[in-house]
């Protein structure tokens, strides 16, 4: 079982991918979540987690979702993939110190450097520039594949930050991107109610047919800004111009 968070599609692609040459099956985190899903029976060998990384660090979901994971067989090989743009931070270790203690501790942590769809400063325009990133990110899957398959034990995470700096980074970067106020919505939005259905914590709900945030914080996964069929949803000044992204999944 590949269990995977995903807002825009790169970590569900990875987690497809890899489910699909080890004949194991992609799971989405959301999905769970949404149902209250955190238990599960399956006898499995092998366990895969994958999540984007979010100012050097976790999404918020996908930290709830572990601290409540529960298993009645415990894998013999389990890993970790973050999908990220700059720096994976220490997702792989923040991601540990939640399942060791629960008895499950990782076996293998990889990264994979995928189009960073943190618009407010990242410039997703240049499509060229997305797709050759997209294309070598194919070639580091590929690798990790193999490593699954040989059960291979180790961090193979690349571009980490030290572990204190990435600590204090998150605690204190996140906190203030996750609060929905920095949200706005354009007159040329149609309310067909997308963001709503695509929003991982339910945080947005329809009135006079347009979105209106309901919590002070989200996840800021920015799944209702990049989904948006008339991109009518921004986060701050620079969205508008750095584009939109959804991975295309085959």
């Amino acid at each position: 079982m590949i269990l995977y968070f995903s807002a825009t599609g790169n970590s569900e692609y990875v987690a497809r991918r890899i489910a699909a040459e080890t004949g194991d099956i992609a799971v989405s985190i959301t999905d769970c979540y949404k149902k209250q899903i955190f238990s599960f029976d399956e006898k499995c060998k092998t366990l895969g987690i994958v999540s984007p990384t979010y100012s050097w660090g976790l999404p918020v979901i996908v930290i709830e979702f572990l601290q409540r994971l529960d298993l009645s067989h415990k894998p013999d090989y389990i890993f970790f993939i973050a999908t990220y743009g700059t720096t994976p931070g220490q997702t792989g270790r923040f991601a540990d110190n939640i399942l060791a203690p629960k008895g499950l501790p990782l076996s293998a942590k990889f990264s994979v450097k995928m189009p960073d769809t943190w618009t407010p400063i990242f410039d997703l325009s240049n499509k060229e520039r997305v797709q050759r990133i997209n294309n070598y990110a194919e070639l580091e899957i590929d690798h990790i594949i193999e490593q699954i398959k040989n059960l291979v034990v180790g961090d193979f995470m690349k571009n980490k930050l030290p572990y204190p700096i990435a600590k204090i980074g998150y605690h204190i970067e996140y906190d203030s991107m996750r609060k929905t106020k920095h949200f706005s919505v354009e007159d040329t939005c149609v309310g067909c109610g997308l963001c709503a259905k695509n929003c991982p914590v339910s945080a947005i709900k329809l009135k006079d047919r347009k979105p209106e945030w309901t919590k002070e914080q989200c996840v800021m996964c920015l799944a209702c800004l990049h989904h948006c069929p008339k991109f009518a949803i921004q986060y701050g000044e620079n969205t508008k111009k750095h584009g939109q992204y959804t991975h295309f999944l085959k």
